[in-house]
């Protein structure tokens, strides 16, 4: 008997209801067939455990009854998933949904209905598994774009870097400058513009400016010239044998490049190349330019802007270049060279020399500064644009490091950036008389059909407010705030709720409160890859 009498505790205490298999070893008793409350706190008889008599302080003697409060019962539900609810429940009379095999209550009571709730229930996860994955896939190039999106922001920081560091050295020459051209008078810029290599300069820029307004007439000229040859040459009634005519057909196909027209569609001996009218061309060997000339589409693309160069800056850098002292120049410089005592009488021998020089005609007198100060608007201009290229480009460096960051930071567009993709893609659902728009990232709205106004319903502010950023719950949630003012009511706004799905759609629009919008979707960017569970299964 006594072999008997200990193996019944033990068989009893792997059958305790209510309580989950994992935990089932913690209910086996003592050898005495006593057993302690998982607090330790006391020792009971084995048959207090589930005697509708909470006898533990933790209430760990009574998991199958709603002896104790604040525990949970555990439901089985063997051909589908068990589950826990409060114990409060057990024995209430009611089958609770969550234990479809009807443990909760006393035999008889409600039906077992697992196996069917279970089927169920793997139908639907199979179903959300292929939504998932398929959902996954399409999060994974929003994640590529994301990628690419920060490669390219990368880039451009870098190139704007070099690119402020080239115009902040061209600033600082172009105030240099307008430095200088402020300080001068008009007449020492007047003197200085009588320089040979000045007027040279200008004379080669009219040239240039009257070569290019020729060869733009010419250029309409040949234009019209080839419009009435073309059409004489495709015109022309060979049978008339009027030789003039004849003649000139053949010397405009010469000189273009083109097959005689009775020939056109016969096979021709020497090298042709076909037009984009479907005739043959005679191919003319590539002409080779000298070093230094500028081909056809440098001439139509940089002339323009070598015409509108500033000559008078050009003029003041050349005067400016020549004025520096080349490598050992300073031997001549005899002031270098005295003591500090005797630098007063050399600067007074030096004057009267030079006095002495503008006398006799030597030198040219010194232009005084009376005469006004010369007109410095070019040197600013150039100055002020080049101020406003480089602020341009300044500004660019700054929008792409802030959209970098945002790229970056986890909480913007997601943790891999996979909502970047989707930054600024509108959503709309018609409903009633109204289509209900919101653009991600930017502002909702609700609009009329039949006409009328459109109310703005808010404009992005932040993700979900009650969730840990980075969390999956974290992206479920968008906040629209600070819409359009209800009558004698709040701002409108608008609480987007987003699942994961194949497509971004919004699903439901309902208005929860007064002027207080709630929209429910999907969007792939939810749709999280598929890890496997340990048991080989599938983990949504």
């Amino acid at each position: 008997m006594i072999p008997w009498l200990l193996l019944l505790p033990v068989a009893r205490a792997a059958e305790v209801v209510g309580v989950p298999p994992q935990l089932q070893p913690n209910y086996a008793p003592s050898a005495s067939g006593s057993w302690k409350c998982l607090d330790g706190s006391k020792e009971i008889p084995c048959t207090f455990v589930n005697d509708d008599s909470c006898d533990c302080p933790d209430g760990s003697d009574e998991p199958g009854t709603g002896a104790c409060p604040n525990t949970y019962f555990y439901c089985r539900n063997e051909g589908h998933i068990g589950a826990n609810i409060p114990s409060s429940r057990v024995r209430d009379g009611l089958c609770e949904p969550e234990c479809c095999d009807g443990s909760d209550e006393r035999p008889g009571v409600c039906e077992n209905t697992c196996v069917q709730v279970g089927k169920e229930y793997r139908k639907k996860r199979a179903e959300e598994l292929k939504i998932q994955k398929t959902g996954a896939k399409i999060r994974s190039t929003y994640v590529t774009f994301a990628e690419k999106e920060k490669n390219r922001l990368e880039g451009v920081i870098q190139t704007s870097s070099q690119e402020i560091a080239v115009r902040e050295r061209e600033v600082a020459r172009l105030q240099d400058i307008a430095d200088r051209t402020e300080s001068l008078s008009a007449a020492e810029l007047d003197y200085k513009k009588e320089s040979p290599l000045y007027q040279s300069l200008i004379e080669h820029r009219d040239a240039l400016n009257s070569l290019q307004r020729e060869h733009k007439k010419h250029l309409e000229r040949d234009k019209t010239l080839s419009e009435i040859l073309d059409a004489l040459r495709t015109g022309y009634n060979p049978n008339y044998q009027d030789m003039a005519v004849l003649d000139a057909v053949r010397g405009w196909e010469y000189l273009a490049g083109l097959p005689h027209i009775n020939d056109v569609g016969k096979d021709a001996s020497t090298e042709t190349e076909e037009t984009e009218d479907g005739e043959k061309s005679v191919s003319e060997p590539e002409e080779v330019i000298p070093e230094g000339e500028w081909t056809a589409v440098q001439l139509e693309k940089d002339l323009p802007k070598l015409l509108k160069t500033d000559y008078v800056s050009l003029l003041l850098e050349h005067d400016e270049h020549i004025r520096t002292p080349g490598e050992g120049s300073m031997l001549f410089e005899l002031s270098n060279y005295l003591p500090d005592v005797l630098l007063p009488l050399y600067d007074d021998f030096k004057d009267a020399l030079l006095g002495w020089m503008e006398t006799i005609g030597v030198i040219r007198p010194t232009v005084g500064v009376s005469t006004g100060r010369c007109n410095s608007t070019h040197a600013q201009q150039a100055l002020n644009d080049a101020k406003n290229s480089l602020r341009k480009v300044e500004k660019e460096k700054q929008t792409a490091e802030e959209d970098l960051q945002k790229l970056s930071d986890g909480t913007t567009f997601g943790l891999q950036g996979e909502w970047k993709k989707l930054d600024g893609t509108c959503l709309e659902k018609d409903l009633g008389d109204y289509t209900y728009e919101v653009c991600l990232f930017g502002a909702s709205k609700q609009k009329p059909k039949k006409g009328g106004t459109t109310f703005n319903l808010g404009k992005f502010s932040s993700w979900n407010p009650d969730a840990e950023p980075g969390t999956p719950e974290y992206y479920q949630k968008q906040m629209y705030t600070k819409g359009t003012k209800c009558w004698n009511g709040p701002e409108r706004s608008l609480l987007l709720v987003m699942t994961c799905g194949t497509e971004n759609v919004i699903h439901t629009v309902a208005e929860l409160e007064k002027c207080q919008y709630q929209f429910t979707g999907t969007s792939p960017a939810l749709c999280l890859p598929v890890s496997p569970e340990p048991n080989g299964h599938e983990e949504l």
